[in-house]
């Protein structure tokens, strides 16, 4: 779609086969089909990363977003102010992958409830858990601490009670 013309970019049947080829064509597409969430989604199952070049309307839609994440936990870095501090849709994201954690909001990011939720998905999230997280980590949850540790601040792998 680079080099074509703005008529075909704005062609649906066009940027939809397009986009099925390679999520890329949906930067090239007219802005009216970034705002189509059929056109959308196709190109964010291929790439969750395509979220990127969708409208600010489906960059807060939970299905495409979601759809996005499944695909690259990093695009819902993409996702809108909104979901990123939507708990619930937080917390659908996390257990989906646990890095996904890194793009939710500082609230949440602090919110033991979705750290532990991340966590217990993947361990390595921690890195991306608020500074203001300490000893939340139930013991249940031993094996994902050990590994966890790997990211804790140098106070909290002093402190005796959570080592």
């Amino acid at each position: 779609l680079e080099h074509a013309s703005d008529n075909l970019r704005a062609d649906k049947d066009v940027v939809l086969e397009a986009v099925s080829m390679s999520s890329l064509a949906l930067w090239y597409a007219s802005a009216e089909l970034k705002a189509d969430k059929e056109v959308v989604l196709e190109a964010v199952r291929q790439r969750g990363w395509s979220l990127e070049y969708a409208s600010e309307e489906l960059k807060a839609d939970k299905e495409v977003v979601m759809e996005a994440v499944k695909q690259d936990s990093n695009s819902f870095r993409y996702a809108s102010d909104e979901l990123q501090a939507d708990k619930e849709f937080v917390m659908e994201v996390v257990r989906q992958n646990g890095r996904a954690l890194a793009y939710a909001n500082d609230e949440l990011r602090a919110d033991r409830e979705v750290v532990m939720e991340a966590m217990t998905q993947n361990a390595w999230s921690l890195r991306s858990a608020s500074d203001k997280w300490d000893r939340m980590m139930p013991d249940e949850l031993v094996y994902h601490k050990c590994r966890a540790l790997l990211f804790a601040s140098d106070e909290l792998k002093a402190d005796k009670e959570v080592v």
